[in-house]
This record gives structure tokens, C-alpha cells and sequence, in this order.
């Protein structure tokens, strides 16, 4: 079996000169590369990444851990953090928690396990599932979306009290005083927060929110169909709901077509989180838009930080604003 020292040979350069190209952490002429790569290709040479990692006491591969890849907030995530860690020389190992915590310990036990440089990950759960003082120290290990002050590590967060608040202001500015939410799991640091801006800016505006019109779901597409359904069936209806994420407002809008309601004629909507057909919809759907990049390049940006590091700083809490997105989907009173 070929060695990094035989490629070396082959191509009249030093085993140090293989190294960098391969890991591409150094500069290497264009020259030097197009030999070393044909000296790969003619001795067959497959690097060993066990006795690499061992060598060097790092993996070059990076966990990602999200509740659930068919929310086109985190498949956008998933594709921004892959492209920046590939970017860095980094291979990333993804994990699909199903909003289930046991699946989620197990995952960051396994990637744990398999020696990556850092984790990147996406509670899936709520504030009395994470004790923290169980958790692995001295790792670099970056909290994004769902992260709570608290947190003992870095975070990267959405403003998401400011999303809920600017929404709300929007669709009072157009003459709402009955307004409902459909908002995530309580405990949920995303959702609580959402929430809170929602009942923030209803007080400033001298309104408040009857207790049937605060529903509160799973952030998933069946959640948010059943929670639209109980506020239809209110003796009262809402003429406005506010939705606290992209997936419960796919079933809210099913929902609304099922009772043959029609938006924004009937009722009107809008949500956190933009995606790519929000706007292909009819009405196109007013939402508040996350920085789904910036969050990624806020996360591989930290995880960098503490590799390189010799002491630990201070952790970093990164917290972003929306961006509304104002369409067809809410009307004047």
C-alpha cells in the first residue's frame, strides 16, 4: 500500500509539501499540486485519516446537528454551513435529531466518538432538557437558533423577540385588533421568545390577546394545521394569525383552504421565516426573513476561533435581526 512518503517520491517534492496539498491549509503551487496529484493517481494512494487524525489531533470534519432537515430553514442552513466548512477544508457530518433529544445526545455522543473538530448544533428541545452541567467541556461546540441566554457556550441566535414584535407592529399598522398566534413547543427558546415580541408590541399598541388566541404547536406542518383549526372554530375568529415558523404555516394555509377561507380577503397571515416558494404563493406570504448565512458564517467563524485558540475566552452570544418581507398576505382591516 502506497505511503505519503512513496507519492513524495513519485513526485520529487517533500512529504510536507504532500500534506499541505492534500490538506490544503498551506499554499502549494499549481505546478506542485498537478504532480502530487499524478503521483496520487498512479500509485493509488488513500490517505489513512485514523493515523492522520493521531498525528495531528484533528479530523478536518466538523458534526452538524439540526431537529429536522425538511424545514427549509435548516436545509438552508445545512447547505450554507457545508459550503463555508468546505470552503475551510472541512468534510461535515450531519445528524437529523427528529426534534428528539435522546437522539440528539446520542448523535453528539457518536460524533463525539468519531473525533470531529467541533460541533455545530441546533437544540432540538426545550429549556428543562439541557441541564449543561452534563455536557462536554473544553470542545468547541457553537448553539445556533435555539439557544438560551444561558447557554455555557457560543451562541448564534435570531432576534427573535424583534421578529415577533416587528410582525405583530405590521399587521396592527394595517388595522388588526383581533390577532392570534400559532406559536412553537413552550420551553423553546426560538418560540418563548417569538411570543414575547408578539405580547410586546400588542401592549404598546393598548391591545391584549384572549387566552383561545394564543395556540401553541410543534413547529411542524400537521402542528400548525390543527392549531389554525381550533382558532377557526372560535366562536370568534381572529382576523389576523401571526405563525411562528415556515413549516406550521404550510398547514395553517391548508387549513384555510379547507374551510374554503381565502387570504388576505378572509383572514391574514404571516410568519417568521422565508422560503423559496413564500413568495410563489397567492397571496405572496409576508414573513420576517432569517439570516440563514450569516448564522453559518457566524458558527464556522467561533468553532475557528476556539481551534486556534490557547485559552479560553469568553463565550460569544451573536444575536441577528430579521428582515420583513412585506407582501400580499396581510390586508388593511
Amino acid at each position: 500500500m502506497a505511503t505519503m512518503r512513496d507519492v513524495a517520491q513519485e513526485a520529487g517534492v517533500s512529504v510536507a509539501t504532500v500534506s499541505a496539498s492534500l490538506s490544503g491549509r498551506r499554499f502549494v503551487s499549481p505546478e506542485l499540486k498537478a504532480r502530487i496529484t499524478q503521483a496520487i493517481s498512479s500509485l493509488g494512494y488513500r490517505p489513512d485519516a485514523v493515523a492522520r487524525s493521531l498525528r495531528t489531533g484533528s479530523t478536518d470534519l466538523l458534526g452538524l446537528v439540526i431537529p429536522d432537515i425538511s424545514n427549509p430553514f435548516f436545509t438552508e442552513f445545512v447547505r450554507e454551513v457545508e459550503l463555508m466548512a468546505k470552503a475551510y477544508g472541512y468534510a461535515t457530518i450531519l445528524g437529523d435529531s427528529g426534534y428528539d433529544v435522546a437522539t440528539e445526545r446520542k448523535m453528539l455522543d457518536l460524533m463525539r466518538q468519531q473525533r470531529v473538530d467541533g460541533v455545530v448544533l441546533c437544540p432540538a428541545g426545550g429549556r428543562d432538557d439541557y441541564p449543561f452541567d452534563d455536557w462536554p467541556e473544553n470542545f468547541p461546540l457553537v448553539v445556533v437558533d435555539n439557544a438560551w441566554n444561558d447557554t455555557p457556550f457560543d451562541t448564534v441566535a435570531l432576534d427573535n423577540a424583534g421578529a415577533g414584535l416587528a410582525i405583530t407592529q405590521h399587521i396592527m399598522g394595517l388595522g388588526h385588533a383581533e390577532i392570534a398566534i400559532i406559536a412553537g413547543p413552550r420551553g423553546n427558546f426560538a418560540s418563548d421568545d417569538r411570543l414575547n415580541g408578539f405580547l410586546q408590541a400588542l401592549r404598546k399598541g393598548g391591545l391584549n390577546a384572549p387566552a383561545d388566541f394564543i395556540r401553541h404547536a410543534d413547529f411542524r406542518e400537521a402542528g400548525g394545521y390543527d392549531a389554525a383549526n381550533a382558532l377557526l372554530d372560535l366562536p370568534r375568529r381572529p382576523s389576523a394569525i401571526f405563525v411562528a415558523n415556515n413549516n406550521m404555516l404550510i398547514g395553517v394555509m391548508r387549513a384555510l383552504h379547507d374551510r374554503r377561507l381565502n387570504v388576505p380577503d378572509d383572514i391574514s397571515v404571516a410568519s417568521i421565516d422565508d422560503f423559496p416558494w413564500a413568495g410563489a404563493f397567492r397571496p405572496g406570504l409576508t414573513v420576517a426573513r432569517q439570516p440563514v448565512a450569516a448564522f453559518a458564517q457566524h458558527a464556522l467563524r467561533l468553532i475557528r476561533k476556539r481551534l486556534a485558540e490557547e485559552e479560553e475566552t469568553a463565550r460569544e452570544q451573536v444575536k441577528l435581526a430579521a428582515e420583513l418581507v412585506i407582501r400580499e398576505s396581510v390586508r388593511k382591516r
